[in-house]
């Protein structure tokens, strides 16, 4: 089907295409080969390095604390960035002047700066303004970070995700007699939730990698940082490296399963079941001239029908 942006291929264009992809397969089936063998030639897929993973002592002792580490400050780091991105996007979208400047303010101040420069400065304001230990120090700056990044990338998803609906929704909340607040909070939030959950879930994946951080600069114990210790007790920096690379992209997945899955039940529940009730049976609407006395029909969804 042809479109603005594509237009159907002809037998010549199918023909191209079938061959660059013949290509394009063949040069990574190389690549795939000549990386295979160049661990081969460097001693790197010998069983001795790769033997540690099949033993619980790599996994107990290294690898599932480094995980539980990094999924605690991820969960945190969620929890507290969803509402407060929300709340901030909510904000710039505000008719208050007082409410919406300063909203944008800190969007925009704290999406401008690295995420690692903000753990650096939070480890280091703990460090001389708080009590908290040495050893908790570190969590508390990844998710300092990481809240004050993500939170301020968030609050923009939410803020275009409102944009992007139709304006007539909100003159038509308005019209019925719905305030602000309610119409923000019934109408224009449920409907954008699945226009903005993509980018969401994308930024939540984010905040799992950049975990990873914290082990690089503040000795932070994530998954990251406990491969360096596996790697230099067993000598098997490269395989590490690799099962560390495999158990984020695990992770991923199931962080973008869920919310896919989330996002069709979503969408199914806002399809309209298409049952017909009664004028009469629709609380408020019985008594109104408009539609007859129990002559119309009004189906669920906003589906109207006509008086027969």
């Amino acid at each position: 089907m042809s479109s603005v942006l594509y237009d159907t291929p002809g037998p010549r264009a199918k023909q191209r295409n079938v061959l660059y992809t013949v290509v394009f397969a063949v040069l990574l089936v190389l690549l795939l080969w000549w990386v295979w063998q160049t661990m081969s030639d460097k001693g790197q897929l010998d069983w001795a390095k790769w033997s540690p993973f099949t033993e619980s002592q790599a996994w107990t002792t290294y690898l599932l604390p480094g995980l539980g580490n990094t999924l605690k400050a991820a969960a945190l780091a969620m929890v507290i960035a969803l509402p407060l991105g929300a709340v901030l996007g909510i904000a710039r979208l505000s008719d208050h002047r007082w409410v919406r400047v300063p909203a944008g303010v800190i969007v925009e101040f704290f999406r401008a700066i690295p995420v690692l420069l903000l753990m650096v400065f939070a480890n280091q304001f703990y460090s001389e303004s708080t009590q908290i230990s040495s050893d908790e120090r570190p969590l508390y700056a990844v998710v300092t970070g990481l809240v004050l990044y993500n939170a301020s990338v968030l609050a923009e998803i939410v803020r275009a995700g409102i944009l992007s609906l139709p304006k007539g929704q909100t003159e038509a909340a308005q019209a019925i007699g719905l305030r602000k607040t309610q119409v923000m909070t019934s109408i224009l939030l449920p409907q954008a939730v699945t226009v903005m959950l993509p980018a969401i879930v994308s930024q939540l994946v984010v905040i799992v990698k950049d975990t990873a951080l914290g082990g690089a600069m503040l000795n932070f114990t994530e998954l990251l940082n406990a491969r360096k210790t596996l790697a230099a007790n067993y000598a098997n920096v490269i395989p590490s490296f690799i099962i560390v690379a495999v158990i984020f992209i695990v992770l991923n997945f199931i962080l973008t399963s869920l919310a896919g899955w989330l996002e069709d039940r979503l969408r199914r529940g806002k399809k309209s079941t298409g049952a017909v009730l009664p004028t009469a049976a629709v609380a408020g609407t019985a008594a109104t001239g408009a539609g007859g006395a129990g002559g119309g029909v009004i189906g669920v969804g906003g589906d109207v029908g006509r008086e027969t």
